[in-house]
């Protein structure tokens, strides 16, 4: 039977690996939030350069097409832009609240409807409103 450093010291072999465990947890957590705040900067930034965009194509090119599209990327920027902002809000207060559950011990659930999908569903409709407004009246 093989012995452990941890054996010899008379710590609980359990205790570690449950240490060990919650510590992965936080790192994975960790993690999931920076990708969440990556996506959130790539969308607001995103929304600034269309805005740009179409701001430089109106100048060079003032038809009242132009316009009608630089009008509707500033709508459409605007929106990637509250979104991206929203979804960093969101998946840090998520972030806290899940690592709070974590130091006090208690079961971390799934949310049943997820940042995720919630941004989903958002940028969805922020795509067809997009293009309807692009739609000639």
């Amino acid at each position: 039977m093989e012995h452990h450093a941890s054996d010899a010291a008379g710590a609980d072999p359990a205790s570690d690996r449950t240490s060990l465990a919650k510590f992965r947890t936080q790192l994975a957590l960790d993690r999931t939030t920076l990708a969440w705040i990556r996506t959130s900067l790539t969308m607001a930034t995103f929304g600034f350069g269309t805005v740009g965009f179409f701001r430089t194509l109106r100048e060079r090119s003032p038809t009242p097409a132009t316009v009608q599209l630089h009008q509707s990327a500033i709508r459409f920027g605007t929106a990637l832009i509250v979104l991206g902002v929203v979804a960093t809000v969101f998946a840090g207060l998520s972030h806290w609240r899940v690592l709070r559950r974590l130091r006090r011990g208690e079961i971390v659930a799934l949310a049943q409807w997820p940042l995720s999908l919630t941004l989903a569903v958002l940028l969805s409709v922020a795509g067809v409103v997009a293009l309807w407004s692009l739609v000639p009246p």
